[in-house]
């Protein structure tokens, strides 16, 4: 598993301003780290790692980086794909797939045999963001600007907006 002591490597070698950050207390996802740094949820991101099944009918892993603020559907990177079938990776495929732990996963570091998107909802701005480390009692904060530079993947829509006359526009019109 990876952790605090390689990101810093790696970030230090890129020449990246930093801050490894102590937690005062354990967490165990990336959805408890808006109130363990005091930040708001904007700030602070995830990585959810989704199972998709694609109409040619093969089994890939992907994973997601967005705001912990707004987490990515599975239906929405379905429409993204064109997939089959989306569901959220169980434990034991996210760790072997991210070499982090499950809920903790870092966007820096992935392996590159795993696709990696980006919610275009991220902020971007000169302001730090939080992100998890792959350890309970670590997280990382940089300057979101700087994050995107190094980030692998592309940016994606994943709003998940419905076609019209679709079910879900239907029933908001009544």
């Amino acid at each position: 598993m990876k952790d605090a002591l390689a990101i810093h490597r790696w970030l230090l070698a890129h020449q990246v301003h930093h801050e490894i950050v102590r937690l005062p207390r354990p967490m165990t996802s990336a959805e408890e780290l808006p109130k363990m740094v005091s930040a708001a949820p904007e700030r602070c991101l995830m990585v959810t790692v989704f199972d998709v099944a694609t109409r040619v009918g093969r089994e890939v892993v992907i994973a997601v980086t967005s705001p912990v603020a707004l987490p990515p559907r599975p239906g929405a990177v379905g429409g993204l794909l064109a997939a089959r079938q989306v569901r959220y990776a169980p434990a034991h495929v996210v760790n072997a797939a991210t070499d982090y732990a499950d809920g903790l996963v870092c966007p820096l570091l992935l392996t590159e045999s795993l696709p990696v998107f980006i919610d275009d909802r991220l902020r971007v701005d000169e302001g730090p963001v939080f992100l998890p480390i792959g350890e309970r009692h670590t997280a990382l904060s940089l300057r979101a600007v700087d994050l995107l530079t190094l980030l692998p993947g592309k940016l994606a829509d994943l709003r998940g907006t419905r076609l019209k006359g679709s079910r879900g526009a239907v029933a908001r019109r009544h």
